[in-house]
């Protein structure tokens, strides 16, 4: 083929965004995704009839994210209902009383996380061992970050925390479908790995599954611990990058959907924790959208865990949901869909945090390459990590830094 202008490696959020915006400024760009689909951790999944979403599924901070702009635009309805978290969880096995005590908790966690001396950037050293509800914040964490607290900077998580408006809608038809969507004026090459960035010549060559490409630039936008595990060999001055990616490890958080065969006692949208006393559980998404689902969620080691056996998230599951709503629960659930985020071998995981110490990994991830070779996804935003629309923002800027270094080259 022709080189290209801009090779763009992923297509996910990171990648469509980029895609998206140098398409429209009349480049020759394609976008190449090692999979068989567009849109990378955010997945609509079908099943029984029914749609979800396996990868992400809010539009967090909806009220400045991009994908919320786009969604009409794009033909899709956004749902505005308040997020299940947001009100008190279904009173199963967690009365008021103890949710309320949780909460707090979780308040003066925080704020001891933010009274941290300069020195100290691992959240686990600001729990109390004393309170009882430690092992409640080492489940919010698994949620929240995919992972549990001693391997969470503090830095980190705080510039995160102060960005979230709190502003949570959806997308009707699946954020997955959305990020396909907008990639429908973007050249896209599917089921093309890249297994090398060559710059040593005047154009960058790219090793593929399917021959070489040649391009001027190249925007790479896969998850870090592909990089980090040197799935994509990079010109030895991308050394910085990679020990980034390296501190930016990937978080878990895995999804499992049941059809509910009797709606009978389950109001939509509503939540439950399978128990609140133990780190190891799940949350439960009630009826989202009103359908006849519940969407179990769980994260961290105890979703490495139950990733090595096929059936054990379902078996897990189905416990605590019977401990809930009682044995009967059982023939009324049929498991549809599953995701394996961590065995995804073009994923390796969730979404990105920083290891204590190493906040500022972000910013040097995201930083370019002799002008010529650069990086987005959510691990590059220094504030809305973890988000596909951090991905966006992140993608975008990529595409604005290409455009200004062609723009001054051709000046020179």
């Amino acid at each position: 083929m022709k080189p290209l202008d801009v090779a763009i490696v992923g297509a996910g959020a990171a990648g469509v965004a980029a895609g998206r915006h140098l398409a429209a400024s009349g480049l020759a760009v394609l976008l190449i995704e090692a999979t068989d689909r567009i849109g990378g951790r955010a997945h609509t999944a079908f099943g029984d009839g029914l749609h979800f979403d396996l990868g992400c599924g809010w539009l967090h901070s909806a009220d400045r994210n991009p994908w919320a702009a786009l969604a009409p635009e794009l033909g899709f309805q956004l749902d505005r209902t308040t997020p299940p978290w947001g009100v008190q969880f279904r009173d199963l096995g967690f009365p008021a009383a103890d949710q309320h005590a949780a909460r707090a908790a979780f308040a003066r966690f925080e704020q001891r996380l933010r009274e941290a001396p300069p020195g100290s950037d691992r959240a686990s050293d600001r729990l109390d061992a004393r309170d009882r509800w430690t092992p409640y914040l080492e489940a919010l964490s698994t949620y929240i970050n995919g992972t549990e607290l001693e391997q969470l900077s503090i830095r980190d998580y705080l510039a995160y925390a102060d960005a979230d408006s709190g502003v949570n809608w959806r997308v009707s038809e699946g954020y997955g479908r959305l990020i396909a969507a907008a990639a429908k004026d973007v050249p896209v090459a599917l089921g093309t790995p890249v297994s090398g960035i060559d710059a040593s010549g005047r154009a960058l060559r790219l090793t593929t599954a399917r021959g070489e490409i040649e391009a001027a630039r190249v925007i790479v936008t896969v998850p870090t611990d592909v990089l980090a595990s040197g799935g994509i060999r990079l010109p030895p001055r991308a050394s910085d990058h990679i020990d980034a990616a390296s501190a930016l490890p990937l978080g878990l958080a895995d999804k499992i959907i049941f059809k509910l065969s009797d709606c009978d006692g389950f109001e939509p949208d509503t939540q439950v924790l399978g128990n609140p006393y133990v780190a190891r559980t799940a949350s439960y998404h009630l009826r989202p959208f009103g359908r006849p689902l519940i969407e179990g969620f769980v994260g961290g080691a105890a979703a490495r865990e139950l990733e090595a056996d096929g059936g054990a998230f379902a078996a897990f599951a189905l416990d605590e949901l019977a401990g809930l709503f009682g044995s009967g629960i059982r023939s009324r659930l049929k498991p549809i869909a599953q995701s394996r985020w961590g065995r995804q071998p073009f994923a390796r995981g969730s979404y990105s945090h920083a290891l204590p110490g190493h906040a500022e990994a972000r910013a040097i991830l995201a930083g370019d390459v002799d002008g010529r070779l650069f990086f987005a996804g959510e691990a590059c935003s220094t504030q809305d990590f973890s988000t596909a629309h951090g991905a966006f923002q992140t993608g975008l800027a990529a595409a604005r830094a290409v455009l200004a270094t062609r723009k001054a080259r051709l000046q020179v």
